[in-house]
């Protein structure tokens, strides 16, 4: 089945904890703390993979959580870190942030990878916190949230040539005549509903992937015949083939046809109009069909290519003249998405907001510190009093007019704010 998006949850391992142990060891007068650090939680890495062609395994698993870091334990020895947990997805795939709708990750090319969602850190021991003055710390720190988010994925099929046409207009025939695809083929309209992918060889031996896109129809940019489905694979395309009915089997006007269909490319996509690309008037062993092939040369000149999918008049000519087209354009060029492998977002203390009289205080370092700290452990509330004192808590809640008594919320720890 192919399945080309998917919404997925990820989460990167947890750090584990640091620990608070001290050297006890005959003749080792005053061992000092001896606790080691937690290791790092492991991170979800994404990998394009050639060999997969659609986004079907994520209809069935929605949730991926990579292993959290081994906490420390005494003698400083430090927690192995989390394994990575690796998860590969077809070439073409981008991956977006459900709630910014920011792009993460755009994978081009077979091999390329990214961390997703990164685990986090190992918690300190208290062997870390020793200085001149406080030779003895009591205090550890736990590890560090691993990174979770809810992403989409969106695969637009990387082909050479999309072949772009109404429906019933001989794309499928054409593409199981050029290449060993078998898409299925009957008389009737939207046989095609899923996207195809052909390997087509020149006559040199020479080699590109053509894509038969299913048949759009007119408001498909506003998603009638399920055009978002189908707009978004041709803008992955280098040169589009506009497959014309010139025998207009279906009662359609071929020369009314070509332009609603850049119409539809235009309203979706304005980038699309700048691809090369020729039109294809098929179906030529229809006797009726050579009077429209001549008005469009007429009008589009050398644009125009006569072929019949059926009979294979023409087709060799079409593969070649494409192949050049494609040879014409840049290597270097892109096509898709800018290439955005990862997006930092801004780093903010954090934010106060005042909803039902309590100041609730939000962001992702100052939640961070809140998940790190054990709170049982005397040292490590002293820290975090002195570590929010430095962020600017206290003046920023004076700023917005708190009060003695008033009710601070930091994720699910309340307390009463005092001077």
């Amino acid at each position: 089945m192919f399945i080309d998006h998917a919404k997925i949850y990820l989460k990167g391992g947890d750090g584990g904890n640091g620990c608070v142990a001290f050297r006890r060891e005959k003749y080792v007068p005053l061992g000092g703390p001896y606790g080691g650090d937690g290791g790092r939680g492991g991170n979800v890495i994404f990998v394009a993979d050639e060999g997969m062609s659609t986004l079907m395994d994520f209809q069935y698993r929605k949730h991926f959580k990579a292993d959290r870091g081994v906490h420390g334990i005494g003698k400083n020895q430090h927690g192995a870190w989390g394994e990575n947990l690796v998860v590969k997805v077809p070439v073409g795939t981008i991956v977006l942030d459900d709630d910014t709708n920011e792009v993460i990750a755009d994978f081009t090319a077979a091999g390329q990878e990214a961390i997703i969602a990164r685990g986090g850190r190992g918690g300190k021991g208290n062997s870390r916190f020793a200085n001149a003055t406080h030779k003895a710390p009591s205090m550890a720190e736990n590890g560090e949230p691993g990174e979770e988010k809810w992403i989409r994925l969106e695969l637009k099929l990387l082909a050479d040539v999309g072949l772009v046409g109404f429906p019933n207009a001989g794309k499928s025939t054409f593409i199981s005549r050029v290449s060993a695809a078998r898409p299925k083929i009957a008389d009737y309209a939207f046989t095609t509903l899923v996207p195809n992918l052909g390997v087509v060889l020149t006559r040199n031996k020479e080699s590109f992937v053509i894509a038969d896109i299913p048949g759009l129809i007119e408001g498909a940019h506003e998603g009638v015949g399920l055009g978002h489905e189908f707009l978004r694979h041709i803008e992955r395309n280098k040169v589009l083939l506009f497959i014309l009915d010139t025998a207009q089997v279906d009662s359609r006007d071929v020369m009314e046809d070509f332009i609603i269909l850049r119409s539809e490319l235009e309203f979706f996509n304005p980038e699309l109009l700048k691809r090369p690309y020729l039109i294809v008037a098929n179906k030529l062993d229809v006797p009726d069909a050579h009077d429209k092939f001549k008005a469009l040369q007429e009008k589009y000149g050398d644009l125009v290519c006569g072929i019949s999918a059926v009979s294979g008049q023409g087709v060799d000519e079409l593969v070649e003249k494409t192949y050049d087209l494609l040879q014409s354009i840049p290597p270097e060029e892109h096509i898709g998405e800018a290439r955005v492998i990862r997006h930092f977002e801004q780093d903010i203390p954090f934010v106060i907001d005042i909803i039902d009289g309590i100041y609730q205080v939000s962001g992702k370092r100052i939640e961070n510190l809140l998940n790190m700290t054990n709170f049982d452990q005397d040292e490590n509330l002293q820290k975090f009093q002195r570590t929010v004192a430095r962020m600017g808590l206290d003046e920023a809640l004076k700023a917005k007019g708190i009060q003695e008594g008033d009710t601070v919320r930091i994720k699910d720890m309340e307390f009463d704010y005092s001077e």
